[in-house]
């Protein structure tokens, strides 16, 4: 069986609206920015708020090296 990880099936491909990548095609390059950082603090505090429910024993650092670890897919 193929690792789903790594395999691209289209039912996992999201497709972007016209309506909408032309409004973000319109914004300069550091609004497009501030809204990929607003994204990447968006997961990253989703992430930790959910390990903090989940670990309550985990200490801040535990919690925000897995938060590294999910967020870089295991890199870290």
């Amino acid at each position: 069986m193929p690792d789903s990880r790594r395999t691209l099936e289209p039912r996992n491909i999201e497709v972007m609206d016209d309506d909408m990548a032309a409004v973000l095609r319109a914004k300069t390059g550091a609004q497009r920015l501030r809204i990929a950082d607003g994204l990447f603090t968006f997961a990253r505090d989703h992430i930790a708020a959910r390990l903090r429910r989940e670990y309550p024993d985990w200490s801040e650092q535990q919690v925000r090296r897995e938060v590294a670890r999910r967020l870089s897919h295991g890199a870290v």
